[in-house]
């Protein structure tokens, strides 16, 4: 519905100018919102306060044009066929405000009812596909909750862009090669080099004690392939995060991708020798300074893996490259861009970074860890809380920003906890569908929904399609549990004033369990998209 709203001023506004031949304007310029009070409309325009400025007149005045183009009906010979809104209203300075029918918000209900999870699917990204790698911790020791934080929002990511047609690869890429496996390596054996330190290194190294027989070099591969087999798998399974592809660096080695990363570079007169290093012209793709791909004793950079494991993607035929990084690797955006964009990638390069995470409780900070050191896992979270509240509480925050955790409201069993708040929503909903006994999704006594808090249920219901696209776009999923609780509000609202199953009045009843029926829909396959069960019974 945004975007019909979206045409339809722009058709609006083409036919003024048609009209009145003013100037060209950027319709980007033009935001659709949703307003902040119900009582403003259901949708709002700032198209006549753009094009005033533009046109030096009054945007109440272009307003009034915008809107005569627009009849809230197809009565009387409109020019623009509409039968989706039943007022069309102007507010200072200049908003014009889109009130959607009855009628409109009726239909909606049926047609959740008949798609059931399919609502909301989209076929924007058809044709389309994304590299969307997240966690990628090195093999070195267990998964904290920087990574657990990443990892919950990148299996969000992949989950609302499939929902929205595009063909996404959910990837872990292992840096089981270089300087950090090297040194692992070391600690591994607990020579003087070690730089790892840790209960879980004593554990590994008796559980794998055969690995310390064979040489530093030859032990990097199996050190780093135990602690994921050890660590790292196990944490990723907890999370309940399917990867579908798990990529070595190793094998870009193996397999020629960093040569021929760095060869082509070449070729393309981007490299030149210093000091008896090859450095690649970074700067000239917006980096601060140029970048070592190898070094003067001849070792390739982990850059040069970087180069070869974006040529591997580029090859892949990726159209869009996420990548999900925890905050440590802020700096390094930049020159994997270059990387990227000197290689011939044309596609979109999104980065996000995940800030870090604070357990706190009752205000303070706790340290909760049973190993030994300052650092908790993610997986002794999830035992603590479970697996939905901490999927939950992480993804209701964008990564950009420091998020304290909050254990003691996470620990909480009751409807003070978001997550059970939500679950306790769609259960309560189950259980009157299992008491009814007149369940009738027939649409044909949908017209009979008009009462207010009906009206604004349907409403939340009818943003869903417009918020899967709009987060495949801006990859905000933060919004998808914050829609999840707006749910739940409107629902309680919504059950609290309207008796849903009424003997008397079997006509209304039918209706309202349809509208139940719609609500639970929703509400099942947002969490499913989160990842998050949705229990018939609590």
């Amino acid at each position: 519905m945004k975007e019909k709203v979206e045409n339809i001023i722009k058709e609006a506004i083409l036919n003024l100018q048609r009209e009145s031949k003013f100037l060209d304007f950027n319709m980007s310029e033009i935001e659709v919102n949703y307003p902040k009070e119900e009582k403003f409309g259901d949708y709002s325009t700032n198209a006549a306060m753009v094009l005033a400025k533009k046109l030096m007149k009054n945007p109440i005045e272009i307003a009034e044009e915008i809107k005569n183009q627009i009849p809230a009906s197809p009565a009387g010979g409109s020019k623009i066929k509409n039968n989706s809104f039943d007022k069309i209203k102007i507010a200072k300075p200049g908003y014009i405000n889109f009130y959607l029918s009855e009628k409109y918000l009726q239909e909606k209900v049926a047609e959740i009812n008949e798609q059931k999870e399919n609502f909301g699917n989209s076929e924007i990204g058809r044709g389309i596909k994304i590299n969307n790698e997240f966690i990628s911790a090195n093999p070195t020791g267990p998964l904290h909750l920087g990574n657990g934080r990443g990892g919950f929002y990148g299996d969000l990511i992949g989950r609302v862009c499939k929902k929205a047609g595009f063909g996404v690869v959910n990837e872990y890429y292992k840096n089981d090669a270089g300087e950090q496996a090297l040194k692992f390596a070391h600690s591994f054996h607990k020579d003087d080099q070690a730089v790892y330190i840790g209960e879980y290194i004593d554990e590994l190294r008796n559980k794998h004690k055969e690995i310390l027989d064979k040489s530093i070099q030859m032990s990097v591969a199996p050190s780093a392939a135990a602690v994921m087999d050890d660590y790292i798998n196990p944490a990723i399974e907890k999370m309940q995060i399917e990867f579908d592809v798990f990529i070595s660096e190793k094998s870009l080695y193996d397999d020629g991708f960093v040569d021929r990363a760095i060869e082509m570079l070449k070729n393309k007169k981007l490299t030149y020798k210093k000091d008896n290093a090859l450095w690649l012209k970074t700067t000239e793709f917006g980096d601060d300074k140029d970048r070592v791909l190898v070094k003067s004793n001849g070792e390739k950079t982990y850059f040069a893996s970087d180069c070869g494991y974006i040529l591997n993607k580029i090859e892949r035929g990726f159209h869009k490259i996420i990548e999900i990084w925890g905050a440590d690797h802020h700096g390094y955006m930049r020159r994997f861009e270059s990387a990227a964009r000197a290689l011939g990638f044309t596609g979109e390069l999104k980065f996000i970074i995940a800030q870090l995470v604070r357990l706190v409780k009752d205000g303070k900070e706790v340290k909760m860890s049973k190993r030994a050191g300052n650092v908790v896992y993610i997986d002794e979270l999830i035992d603590k809380v479970g697996h939905d509240v901490a999927r939950f509480f992480f993804l209701l925050y964008s990564p950009d920003t420091h998020m304290n955790f909050d254990l003691g409201l996470a620990e909480e069993r009751s409807e003070k906890n978001p997550v059970f708040y939500v679950q306790y929503a769609h259960a309560r909903i189950c259980s009157i569908l299992r008491k009814s006994e007149i369940l009738n999704l027939k649409s044909e006594n949908l017209h009979l929904l008009t009462y207010e808090k009906e009206l604004s249920l349907i409403k939340e219901l009818n943003k869903f399609p417009e918020l899967i696209e709009e987060i495949s776009q801006t990859y905000e999923v933060h919004k998808l549990p914050h829609y999840a609780i707006k749910i739940a509000d409107k629902f309680h609202d919504f059950y609290e004033s309207c008796r849903v199953i009424d003997e008397k009045n079997s006509g209304l009843s039918g209706a309202r369990l349809n509208l139940v029926n719609a609500v639970r829909i929703i509400l099942a396959e947002t969490l499913r998209l989160m990842g998050i069960s949705a229990p018939n019974k609590m």
